[in-house]
């Protein structure tokens, strides 16, 4: 499936006696990985922290189309849930071709998503350009820009998905100006069609994403994915048509015995005619794109419902329970800040300094000081990941009491610092399951994320029209949130109390 930390990290030589020792790699936590950080920063910009502009559009959204809250507010939450929900599917695309052409297929997806919303006329039009191809882009740009920095990193690993993910924070501060600029200047239609010239920008940072792949003889395959099989060279086709890898030999269809036969005779120098040769070489890509589609789904199919699913860790299943509740809590205000605003009359004060742009900055002092704690040697990652969830879900429940800019100020200052832990996900998810199934497992706890982000802002719209308040959908949202992080300590004290029952009974044996 994955590479592990050994796979990626080392480069294997041997040496005259033919034994295999190790070095480091150079790109290992430098070199090449800083780059696949910006990398991976621009993305966060580009994505989440589009998505977290949305407020603004929504705005714009209600005042044209005369729709209800709830309603409107499913274009921004379909398409936020989108990008995560599909994260387990989006780990078929990795496996296969690899995190560099899937986020450059994503940025051209999410492009067009942005430019086809400029001609909607309908919120339901908005459902299938905005929420759906916009939202499946960001998905296929976002899992892959956060695997490849766990590929590149080890020690400061916490640190480098800290760094990557301020983008978020970044982008919705810039974002969230760039969008109230461009609507108030050119009107929304021509403000989405901008910004989806922008978004073109995710396939240069796919580009970027250099494949890590280990080396051997001094030989590094720099253009191909880890989990991607190597392909046959020319030498060892023509010397006698045998594949170079065991894997691609007990994948091998008997019938391709007539194309190891074709190329023995070429190499015996018999002239073929052009397009002869041309045939055989798109016989040969069909039949290397194919092994690559079979094993990649493969590892993909084995990763959820076969012997290694990941299913059967009952700490990560817990995971997923907290996962599914904790992201709404995180996106509510961001999409209803703007209108609760108005609705208290602080117009005035939140167009000198939005809320949501004071979330956005704490957020980035969140990501990096959470992440250069737990990277502390005597710091428990696990520990500054509970910490910051508790104070989450404290400022959300605190929230709806506020009624004046100052007061709600401070508390989305909170929020911001406190989802910091966002970055500490990916090391969390690794924890649990290892490097080789980061991909699948990070995708699992996206797309639980995802349903929250889905289900999460039209569910407070929906309260809204019913009470004429936002405050139960905070406290209702903030209740959903505790039970999944009680979750989490849950299955910790089940095992341990399991740990010393199993010793006291050995003791009794003894």
């Amino acid at each position: 499936m994955y590479t592990s930390h050994e796979d990626i990290g080392f480069d294997f030589e041997d040496d005259p006696k033919e034994k295999k020792t190790l070095k480091p790699h150079p790109d290992i936590d430098g070199g090449w990985a800083w780059m696949v950080v910006l990398a991976s920063f621009f993305v966060h910009i580009l994505i989440m922290g589009s998505q977290m502009a949305l407020g603004v559009l929504n705005v714009e959204w209600l005042e044209d189309f005369h729709q209800s809250r709830g309603l409107t507010a499913w274009v921004s939450s379909l398409s936020m849930g989108l990008t995560l929900i599909v994260g387990p599917f989006i780990g078929l695309f990795i496996n296969t071709c690899g995190c560099r052409w899937t986020t450059i297929v994503g940025g051209l997806l999410n492009s067009l998503g942005w430019v086809l919303s400029a001609y909607t006329t309908s919120v339901h039009c908005l459902f299938f350009t905005f929420g759906v191809a916009a939202g499946l882009g960001s998905g296929m740009a976002y899992l892959p820009a956060v695997v490849m920095v766990g590929r590149y990193f080890q020690k400061r690993r916490a640190l480098a998905q800290g760094l990557s993910t301020t983008g978020t924070g970044f982008g919705t501060f810039l974002m969230t100006t760039l969008l109230k600029y461009l609507c108030s200047e050119y009107g929304w239609r021509n403000a989405m069609f901008i910004h989806g010239a922008v978004s073109l920008n995710l396939c240069v940072c796919g580009a970027l994403m250099r494949p890590l792949s280990p080396r051997k003889d001094g030989d590094c395959s720099a253009g191909k994915d880890p989990q991607v099989t190597r392909a046959p060279s020319t030498a060892s086709v023509k010397s006698g048509g045998q594949l170079g890898s065991t894997e691609e030999k007990d994948s091998t269809p008997r019938n391709e015995g007539n194309l190891c036969d074709l190329q023995a005779q070429e190499c015996q120098g018999q002239v073929r005619p052009r397009k002869n040769m041309c045939a055989l070489r798109v016989l040969k890509s069909v039949r290397q794109i194919t092994l690559l589609v079979r094993k990649g789904f493969r590892d993909w199919y084995s990763g959820y419902f076969g012997t290694a699913s990941l299913f059967t860790n009952q700490m990560f299943v817990a995971f997923i329970f907290w996962a599914l509740f904790a992201y709404s809590s995180f996106v509510i205000p961001f999409i209803h800040l703007p209108e609760i605003v108005n609705l208290y009359n602080l117009t005035e004060q939140n167009d000198v300094f939005p809320l949501t742009s004071i979330i956005a900055i704490l957020h980035i002092f969140g990501k990096v000081s959470l992440g250069f704690v737990a990277d502390l040697p005597c710091i428990s990652v696990w520990n500054v990941f509970l910490v910051a969830n508790f104070t989450l879900v404290l400022s959300i429940f605190i929230l709806p009491l506020m009624h004046t800019y100052a007061g709600l100020a401070a508390i989305c200052a909170l929020i911001g610092f406190s989802s910091g832990y966002f970055s500490l996900m990916p090391v969390v998810t690794e924890d649990l399951v290892g490097i080789e199934h980061l991909a699948n497992a990070y995708g699992i706890i996206i797309c639980a994320n995802g349903v929250s982000a889905l289900l999460g802002p039209p569910f407070a719209g929906w309260i809204y029209d019913i009470t004429q308040k936002y405050d139960f959908s905070f406290y209702i949202c903030g209740l959903l949130y505790t039970l999944g992080i009680f979750s989490l300590l849950v299955q910790p004290c089940v095992q341990m109390i399991a740990r010393v029952r199993r010793g006291r009974a050995d003791g009794a044996r003894v």
